[in-house]
């Protein structure tokens, strides 16, 4: 029972932590990635169809993004859709590639996302500190179901604030990564 309740907190607090580096992955630096397109859709004969699933999507260099849709048909309603992504990217044809360059950022919207990220990793802390407290709460009520001993009810909270604790520093090392890219230059 306690190896299962430590188990489903590692794997949630993976997953929290995951999560919160896709999050990042979505604010843009000033460097061009192509995870940045990752979830615009495309309208494909009809169908929202994700990007990735309609066209190629390569780095040119690393200001700029190209995409090459495999129909030349999709050309417009790509270049549409990236356009129309809230992204703040202004993309443009050459014949069947898409260019897509990366606007440089101002030293205010970087404070701007540096708000961003640091609440989103707040986000995560709290997430795993409420998966914490979760653990905790099935501990105590298996103690008072006399399912275990205090004993291991207090070894296993004890284990359960070691991952909360080693979790939470994976957020602020994450988080210290994510600005020292947004102020890199």
């Amino acid at each position: 029972m306690i190896s299962d309740i430590k188990k489903t907190v590692e794997q949630k607090m993976s997953k929290s932590l995951d999560t919160l580096k896709a999050d990042f992955g979505k604010v843009r630096t000033g460097r061009a990635h192509t995870g940045i397109l990752d979830h615009v859709m495309v309208p494909y004969y009809g169908n929202p169809t994700l990007l990735t699933q309609v066209a190629n999507v390569t780095l040119i260099d690393n200001r700029t993004i190209g995409v090459q849709p495999w129909e030349k048909n999709m050309v417009g309603p790509v270049e549409k859709a990236i356009r129309d992504a809230d992204l703040g990217l202004n993309p443009s044809t050459n014949g069947d590639l898409i260019r897509v360059p990366m606007p440089m950022l101002t030293e205010e919207r970087r404070k701007d996302l540096i708000k961003v990220v640091r609440g989103e990793a707040e986000s995560a802390k709290v997430a795993v500190r409420n998966i914490r407290r979760d653990a905790n709460d099935q501990l105590k009520k298996l103690l008072k179901e006399k399912s275990i001993s205090e004993d291991d009810e207090r070894r296993a909270q004890d284990d359960v604030q070691k991952s909360t604790d080693r979790f939470v520093v994976e957020i602020d090392k994450a988080l210290q990564a994510k600005e020292a890219d947004l102020m890199a230059v």
